[in-house]
């Protein structure tokens, strides 16, 4: 490949040079190229997969997933970001960016002969969860998601019944995928670097769900009424729910906060609440 010495092409290949990361795209440049290998190295991506990367900013580890897959999407928010990644990308084959928020992107687009998706992103911390939850809804066509998120969110997405960080987004994200927290990185692996500590997560959907909730929603809006009030009693935190009846219905023990209950027990009180409202035993309106 020949060399650029025209000083506007040398500019446009460097977008490091003249763009700063946006406080309002949450943007966080990662530059520790040991950290850009080990992720790459964790996703290990083939030529076949169809991988989709959020985010790409100047494209640290999209360099990579390009030399390694025939089919990269990407979608990137920054408007300025956009020329500059369709230069330094579009030489790959089955190359595609999209000038998209993620947060209302259709992901079942870049589906091709029924193969699933791999998702790959350096989450802006700001959206984290909202997108995590946006990109749950595609779970049974996605092959594996890894994300770069805030230390705390991916203990939040690991956490146990018991733990501190148990709770909503744990519960939902476990509900549908299995969460492995690979690795830490330190705020010096960004520019600008961050205010917290960072972490790779896998989450990897389920081929078969191991607790099926017969009414999602349903379970979402037990869940949610429950950990409003997480260090209330399960008695208490389900009154805006719940008549004291239907309450004695449920098989766990209501003395219990909602940090002790476990997947599957929210799953069966989730099915049991829908059947008693099958029945015609009307349940309180959620707030």
């Amino acid at each position: 490949m020949k060399k650029m010495h025209n000083d506007a092409s040398q500019r446009q290949s460097q977008p490091e040079s003249q763009h700063k990361a946006r406080k309002r795209f949450g943007q966080n440049f990662l530059i520790d190229h040991g950290i850009i290998r080990d992720i790459v190295r964790s996703v290990h991506p083939k030529k076949e997969d169809l991988i989709v990367e959020i985010g790409p900013g100047k494209g640290a580890i999209t360099q990579l997933l390009a030399d390694s897959c025939d089919n990269l999407s990407v979608i990137e928010l920054d408007r300025d970001l956009v020329p500059w990644l369709k230069v330094k990308f579009e030489q790959h084959p089955n190359f595609q960016l999209f000038q998209a928020d993620a947060l209302q992107f259709d992901f079942a687009q870049l589906i091709k002969n029924g193969r699933p998706l791999r998702i790959v992103g350096n989450l802006p911390y700001n959206i984290s969860t909202p997108l995590i939850f946006h990109l749950l809804t595609y779970a049974n066509r996605v092959q594996d998601m890894h994300f770069m998120l805030q230390k705390e969110v991916v203990k939040r997405m690991a956490a146990q019944p018991g733990d501190s960080a148990y709770g909503r987004l744990g519960i939902m994200v476990q509900y549908y995928c299995v969460v492995e927290d690979l690795f830490d990185v330190p705020p010096t692996s960004f520019d600008p670097a961050p205010k917290v500590d960072s972490a790779i997560v896998r989450l990897t959907p389920h081929a078969t769900l191991p607790y099926v909730a017969n009414n999602i929603k349903s379970l979402e809006t037990l869940v949610n009424v429950a950990f409003q009030q997480r260090r209330k009693t399960l008695r208490n935190s389900l009154k805006q729910l719940l008549t004291p009846e239907q309450m004695e219905t449920l098989p766990v023990d209501l003395q219990l906060r909602p940090e002790e209950i476990s997947l599957p027990e929210y799953v069966t009180m989730s099915n049991l609440l829908g059947e008693l409202s099958l029945h015609g035993q009307s349940l309180k309106e959620a707030d």
